[in-house]
């Protein structure tokens, strides 16, 4: 057939790819990598770090071609800086002078360290890439306050990891010209390259508070990616070479329980006395390892963990907080690198190494006791770690820790014993990965290894006795602008242990292999052993105002790797699509706005749809620094392999879900941020409800109150299953649920006086409140439906049973006077109270040298009415006995 414009398809097609990579082209060369050189130069004097540039060094002429990268992207600055570089044998410094026409008007205010992203202060960022590999680096803040942060870059992204804690100095100065601050960081800090001349990638951010106004050397421009593979280069450094100073920071803790107590517990007087010390050690190997040790470490936390209920089957994560697992961490993170945007839909991110694994709860159970002394946590003996770089530029992580076996004693009867809970533990993690042709490409292998040594046989049926997960990952760009990616992981799992144990975790609830209507799955009562496979494969378009991400993975039904990580559960094979275009320069009207789309589907490895959805979202920032963005979800029919707990599909009903979030200007003395999400389905209608309102109470004092509400009401809440040879349809069980209105007010309450930026006191406190009330019992009536029995109708019986102690039951008969088996349930209505929290009192008298006062209590109560009664419930919280908790820890910092 002739086509009658003259235009074949192959033409169109040619005109096509023309125009896109002539686009890529374009936006290429506006991205273009700074081609500026700085000049450090030697230091043949005291440089005394106090903010003032009263030093030789500094009267020289200045680096001063920043430019805006916001408001005005690409404009000179509206406020004149200069910057200058100077090192000796020990360590590199930097100096800045922040000039302001207004300086009575300069924003300084202390607030917590590492708090930066959250600072609304006048403050400056110096990048290093002192491996030059344009991939990653670290980066040092000081505000005009004196506020401190540190951190490192990865992935050639701004995104900054900031568990990362250095021993370096940094003061600032504000005088009648502006404010200046100087910078001192020791080689030991920092990894670098060996050679006679350093080249180093650098960067400078100045932040200019009252304008909102951020100048860069060099920055990222709207719709480009890329960022610390943009920084000039730093010259002039001669005659250095990589520190392998050995640090060492003993520490000594005291700590004093006051725990409520039965006058009859013959383990619990009320009180206890726990005196402690061991020794962290950091030593550099060569010029591009790091290893930190640590002996009888202190892996207490000084925040304190949420409290939660939790009436779902999958278990809870918490975020880690113990400095020796946090710092370096980013060497760790798996399956991620090339792509900035890695959107997730049904799709549990690749938590293969789990540090909160080590030092775990005690996981065996205990037999029928009247008393029993049961250790709050698994005490880690001894832990190492290895970071830096080997062979030829490969980075590699490695772990070491070993866990004690734990005890806990019971009282029976008269009778006191020990029972064994957690064998001696070996916990084993290590990482390598290596970019190539400028981090175009890069692979990398993550593994984990547990071992555990049993002395006590019956622990054997309820742990894993080993446990070895494998994974490699990596990414490589398609094109030279590096516009496309893809990214992805691979792994394999291999848990052991006894036929008893390998029984209970195919029956676990992150598997449910013994699902009846299943035909992929089923229990192997024989088996000693279970291995399984994960990966994931991922396209992301980095630059652009119209971006797209789309991905496709899969867990197999036995890939386990919980033992040293996190996987909610397996069997799952998943996609998604999701595209989002940007409008990035700023109106009269908004600074930046974007819509998002999103759609995501997922399937077991039996073909059955088990999630769909239909996502949309959209976002807007106003020229006020105010904000809003919204979330919208449709979501189809589907399937439900996990509503039984083991038993048949059911059906998802049709769902639909909105959220909203807004903020306002944190450069104010109160801030606001508040939103809300509505869900309503045949299946649950729930709201939820949050605000959280800080007040700059006076330049070092913070306060935040953060309310939060929610109220679900679910039509089908599991109870528990029993059985009955009956219940022909659903394989002769039946499974219980029942109608369940949940109602949770929680409040994150903190105060954060900052006293000078080496002095702090820090308050936190979370009450909560949950209630729970059960009514409309019911069993499933057919699989792969919503359809269900309720208690009471269609000739079945429910009968309401009070004891003489007030305690209720419901007797459950599916029948009447037929062939159907009785059932009965205990009252599972539910009201908790819970206050937690802690005081913190922070000095470090020394550069990392610190004296902590800790003090934390704690008070809960559970009642088994399901009334939610706001002020009897807070008025109940306060008559609550706490618990008291007093540490103090002191620590001393030196090089050797």
């Amino acid at each position: 057939m002739e086509n009658p414009g003259g235009l074949s398809l192959k033409k169109v097609i040619e005109a096509a790819l023309i125009l896109v990579f002539t686009s890529i082209q374009i936006s290429s060369s506006q991205g273009a990598t700074s081609e500026k050189e700085i000049v450090a130069v030697r230091a043949f004097e005291n440089i005394k770090i106090d903010g003032i540039l009263s030093e030789n060094i500094w009267k020289r002429a200045g680096f001063s071609e920043l430019l805006q990268q916001d408001p005005d992207q690409g404009e000179k600055p509206t406020q004149h800086s200069k910057i200058w570089f100077a090192y000796d044998d020990e360590a590199i410094y930097f100096a800045g002078k922040f000039y302001d026409s207004n300086p009575d008007s300069i924003m300084a205010r202390l607030v917590r360290r590492d708090f930066v992203w959250g600072d609304p202060s006048d403050g400056c960022v110096l990048y290093l890439d002192s491996y030059r590999d344009k991939r990653s680096g670290y980066f040092f803040y000081v505000s005009a306050a004196g506020t401190i942060a540190d951190g490192v870059l990865e992935n050639d992204s701004k995104f900054t990891d900031l568990s990362w804690d250095a021993v370096w100095e940094g003061v600032p100065k504000i005088d009648s010209d502006g404010w200046s601050v100087e910078m001192r960081i020791p080689y030991s800090q920092l990894r670098f390259r060996e050679g006679e001349e350093q080249v180093w990638g650098i960067n400078v951010e100045r932040f200019f508070s009252r304008r909102n106004e951020t100048d860069m050397i060099a920055y990222t421009p709207r719709n480009e990616s890329g960022f610390a593979s943009r920084f000039p280069a730093l010259v002039g450094i001669k005659g250095i070479s990589p520190s392998s100073k050995l640090e060492i920071m003993p520490y000594v803790t005291g700590k004093a329980e006051y725990i409520g107590a039965d006058p009859n517990d013959p383990f619990n007087s009320g009180k206890e006395y726990l005196p402690g010390a061991g020794v962290d050690i950091k030593a550099g190997i060569g010029n591009s390892l790091i290893v930190d040790a640590t002996v009888n470490p202190d892996f207490g936390q000084v925040e304190v963990d949420p409290a939660i209920v939790n009436l779902s089957d999958v278990e809870y994560t918490f975020e880690e907080k113990r400095p020796f697992f946090t710092e370096g961490v980013s060497i760790f993170r798996f399956g991620r690198g090339g792509a900035n945007n890695n959107p997730r839909f049904d799709w549990s991110r690749a938590n293969i190494f789990y540090s909160r694994r080590i030092g775990r709860n005690p996981q065996g159970s205990l037999p029928t006791y009247e008393y029993a002394d049961v250790p709050s946590g698994t005490h880690i003996l001894g832990a190492g770690k290895i970071t830096g770089r080997v062979l030829n530029d490969w980075k590699i992580g490695m772990i070491h820790a070993v866990t004690k076996k734990e005890h806990a004693e019971i009282f029976n009867e008269g009778t006191r014993s020990k029972v064994e809970l957690e064998p001696l533990t070996y916990y084993g993690v290590f990482r390598a990965q290596r970019d190539f042709n400028s981090a175009a490409q890069g692979i990398g292998i993550l593994s984990t290894f547990t071992n555990r040594f049993f002395d006590d046989d019956n622990l054997r049926g309820s742990i894993n006795k080993d446990a070895v997960v494998g994974a490699v990952d990596g990414w490589t760009f398609l094109d030279s602008d590096r516009t496309y990616v893809i990214t992805g992981w691979a792994g394999v799992s291999r848990v052991s242990g006894t036929a008893e144990r390998m029984t209970d975790l195919q029956t676990s609830s992150r598997h449910y292999f013994q699902r009846p209507d299943a035909t992929h799955i089923s229990v192997d009562s024989s088996a000693t052993s279970l291995s399984g496979f994960g990966g994931r494969l991922m396209i992301n378009k980095n630059r652009g105002r119209w971006t797209f991400n789309s991905a496709v993975g899969m867990t197999s039904p036995k890939f386990e790797i919980n033992d040293l990580g996190f996987g909610s559960y397996s069997d799952k094979i998943n996609w998604h699509f999701f595209t989002s275009y940007r409008w990035p320069d700023p109106t009269d009207f908004y600074r930046n706005a974007g819509v998002n789309a999103a759609t995501y589907m997922s399937y077991d490895f039996g073909g059955n749809k088990t999630a769909q959805g239909f996502w949309f979202g959209s976002f807007i920032n106003f020229q006020d620094f105010s904000g809003v963005n919204i979330n919208l979800t449709y979501n189809p029919e589907t399937y439900n392999s996990r509503r039984t707990r083991g038993g048949p599909l059911t059906l998802n009903p049709v769902s639909r879900s909105f959220r909203i979030n807004t903020y306002t200007d944190n450069r104010e003395w109160w801030v606001l941020r508040a939103g809300g999400d509505l869900t309503k389905s045949d299946d649950i209608n729930s709201y939820s409800l949050y605000t959280n309102i800080e007040f700059k109470v006076t330049p070092t004092l913070t306060m935040s109150v953060g309310p939060h509400f929610s109220r679900d009401l679910s039509n089908a809440q599991y109870i528990g299953v029993y059985s009955d040879e009956s219940a022909v349809q659903t394989f002769g069980s039946r499974y219980l649920f029942a109608h369940l209105d949940q109602r949770t007010f929680s409040a994150d309450i903190r105060a954060d006086w900052i006293i000078s930026p080496k002095l702090s006191f820090q308050v936190y406190l979370q009450p909560l409140i949950a209630s729970g009330r059960y009514n409309s019992f019911k069993s499933l009536r057919k699989p792969r439906t919503y359809d269900f029995l309720t208690y009471g109708t269609d000739g079945s019986t429910l009968t309401k049973e009070v004891a003489d102690d007030g305690e209720i039951n419901y007797l459950l008969d599916a029948d009447g006077d037929g062939a159907a088996v009785e059932e009965s349930i205990s009252d599972p209505d539910f009201n908790y109270i819970s206050l937690r929290g802690n005081a913190v009192l922070r000095w470090e008298y020394m550069p990392g040298s610190a004296l902590y006062l800790v003090w934390t209590q704690s008070r809960e109560d559970v009642d088994s009415h399901g009334d939610f009664y706001f002020g009897k419930s807070m008025r109940n919280l306060f008559s609550v006995k706490p618990d008291n908790i007093f540490m103090i820890k002191l620590t001393y910092w030196f090089g050797v």
